[in-house]
């Protein structure tokens, strides 16, 4: 288990964090998505030790998190930490002695782990040599040479096209499965949707949601009364109830119950309503609401 508990980070007036606090568990995928800038990198830093909290903790299994727990960790950072002159392989390979393999150990995982992220043929080429989303899986490989018992991801899938995707959502569904807890940021909430049991919003470095997908999606059986009227003028909307978030012609009406045949009513009149039904908000949907 790890835990992040009321962390809060502040630069000069800047106040980066502001009480964040949630957990993953062994074996859960967790989501953490905001917009940029908001704090998922800073939080991700505090929680390898690369910064420190002003106050707040990060403990596994309910302590305080040493040295000696986070070289067990894998980490990825957003900006990619690579020697661009060093070759894919040798570059996986030392990291794994780095990280405490002895070099027969080091060179088995680097193999396995170019072949997993279709790497093996890209093996002698110098990193900088790559594209930018093979020097992504090759921060990856970097990051799982020692088999971690914590993985911390920032931005993973970040210029990836959708078979290096699937690779690595694969090769983190594996880790999963081993017990092993995933922590891993993103801008794409349709594949966080997809891929985590549970997601964290965080906002102005403030936590404004942090469940699971299902119970978000579910909670306090929560609908969302969806909307697309083409040709309408954008204040057709004003005077009607409900949270409303407008996106192009789309309108979703969030705390609309009852007074959904007079949202009918004037989305007919306002042009041509081309969908109108009640639906379980998606975890986009969700987070343009929980930032608005």
């Amino acid at each position: 288990m790890i835990e992040i508990d009321d962390l809060h980070k502040r630069y000069g007036d800047k106040i980066a964090l502001d009480g964040v606090s949630f957990s993953v568990k062994p074996g859960e995928m967790f989501g953490f998505v905001g917009a940029n800038g908001a704090g998922k990198t800073t939080t991700m830093r505090i929680l390898m030790g690369v910064l420190f909290a002003d106050s707040g903790q990060v403990r596994r299994d309910g302590r305080a998190l040493a040295f000696e727990d986070r070289r067990r960790f894998g980490y990825m950072p957003e900006e990619r930490g690579l020697y661009q002159k060093m070759k894919v392989a040798e570059q996986v390979h030392y990291f794994g002695q780095l990280n405490g393999l002895s070099p027969k150990g080091a060179a088995k995982a680097t193999g396995d782990l170019l072949e997993r992220l279709a790497l093996t043929e890209r093996a002698g080429d110098e990193v900088g040599a790559l594209s930018l989303g093979n020097q992504q899986r090759v921060q990856l490989a970097v990051a799982l040479v020692h088999d971690p018992e914590v993985l911390v991801l920032d931005e993973p899938f970040s210029g990836l096209d959708p078979i290096a995707v699937d690779a690595l959502a694969e090769v983190l569904a594996e880790r999963r499965a081993a017990g092993v807890p995933v922590l891993f940021s993103s801008h794409q909430l349709d594949l966080v949707e997809r891929l985590c049991d549970s997601v964290g919003i965080i906002s102005a470095g403030r936590m404004v949601a942090s469940d699971t997908v299902e119970a978000l999606r579910a909670r306090e059986g929560r609908r969302l009364l969806k909307v697309v009227v083409r040709g309408a003028t954008p204040d057709w909307t004003t005077g009607l109830s409900g949270n409303i978030t407008k996106n192009g012609d789309e309108v979703l009406f969030a705390d609309a119950n009852g007074s959904d045949q007079e949202i009918l009513r004037a989305a007919t009149a306002a042009g041509t309503v081309e969908h109108f039904g009640w639906e379980r908000p998606t975890l986009t949907e969700i987070f343009r609401e929980a930032v608005a």
